[in-house]
């Protein structure tokens, strides 16, 4: 099974919103590239027409002079990823970080709690509370149900359960057998935590029992130049981790949706370092259709030229565009 169909199959439950944004922000950049490389007065620096907008954009990247791109601003949301990927992202360093904390992530595994009492027919509490033993005796139900469901249940149906809590990567869940005990071992996991919790054990302490595949939440606020200079050409590339990448690709698509000009030639290495080789850069969209062709011998990853636009294809599996998408 390929990545694509493993990842359209796995439902990944991870999802990037796009919050806030500079909702002005391609003029915004415009205005600051004019500002920093023009003798005009203020006066006519800010009455500044469409037409220069994409000028001013153009220029400053084709001289890759990105300060002025700082000042359109981003903030943007991802749901359901793993703590693998989040330590990722938090490597970023301009930029801001709320994350879920870790302690609250129970939620999630609450859900597979839930969904493993319902497929055995438990009746388990959907708030730990509103049981005559209280917290406790609900954490006994949730462990009770989770590891039946470790032990009892077919491969379809523990990959069901688990998924409602951690990430699953799509090479396990192509194998179809359970992933060689990786998805028993996640809800044996949780199975253990609320063992834990049932007896006493506080949140911060028995979470240690948890893999890191759990899903968390994370806001991030990032201004164009690190999106287009560090993010995307890092984490779009081949050589990222498969979940990075998902969320690099799905961030892309929402950000070509409200500022296309300034997006349209992001992308990961390959791209940024052919678009600053040539007069005129080309779109992401036209690199991935092969309407335009890689001229570096190499890419700054070392694939040679001629495996570049089969590598670009295989980092854009991650997220398959819908029709005309990345136009």
């Amino acid at each position: 099974m390929s990545l694509a169909a493993s990842l359209e199959k796995a439902g990944l439950g991870i999802s990037v919103r796009l919050l806030e944004y500079t909702g002005d922000g391609e003029r915004i950049v415009a205005v600051a590239s004019k500002v920093s490389l023009s003798r005009s007065p203020a006066e006519r620096l800010l009455a500044i027409g469409e037409d220069e907008v994409e000028t001013w954009i153009l220029e400053t990247f084709r001289r890759q002079h990105f300060s002025p791109w700082e000042h359109s601003v981003y903030t943007f949301m991802v749901e359901g990823l793993s703590r693998v990927a989040s330590h990722q992202l938090v490597r970023h360093r301009v930029a801001s970080y709320t994350q879920l904390s870790h302690r609250y992530s129970e939620g999630y595994l609450r859900e597979a709690a839930l969904k493993a009492c319902e497929s055995i027919g438990l009746d388990c509490p959907s708030k730990p509370a509103e049981t005559e033993g209280g917290r406790k005796a609900a954490y006994r139900l949730y462990s009770q149900a989770l590891e039946r469901a470790a032990r009892d249940f077919g491969a379809s149906e523990r990959f069901a359960i688990a998924a409602k809590a951690f990430v699953i990567p799509p090479t396990i869940l192509a194998r179809g057998d359970g992933g060689d005990g990786v998805v028993e071992a996640y809800l044996r996991s949780a199975a253990i935590y609320y063992s834990l919790l049932s007896r006493g054990a506080r949140r911060e302490d028995a979470r240690y029992i948890l893999p890191d595949a759990l899903r968390t939440r994370i806001v991030v606020t990032m201004n164009a130049r690190e999106l287009i200079q560090v993010f995307f050409p890092l984490r779009m590339c081949t050589r990222a981790q498969w979940e990075i990448r998902h969320i690099a690709w799905l961030l892309w698509r929402e950000l070509s949706r409200v500022h296309p000009r300034l997006f349209r030639w992001a992308g990961p290495s390959c791209v940024l370092r052919e678009n600053t080789l040539r007069t005129t850069p080309a779109s992401l969209y036209s690199y991935l259709e092969g309407v335009e062709r890689f001229t570096q011998p190499r890419c700054p990853e070392l694939v040679e030229n001629k495996a570049i636009p089969g590598c670009l294809r295989q980092a854009a599996s991650v997220a398959p565009p819908g029709d005309g998408e990345y136009e």
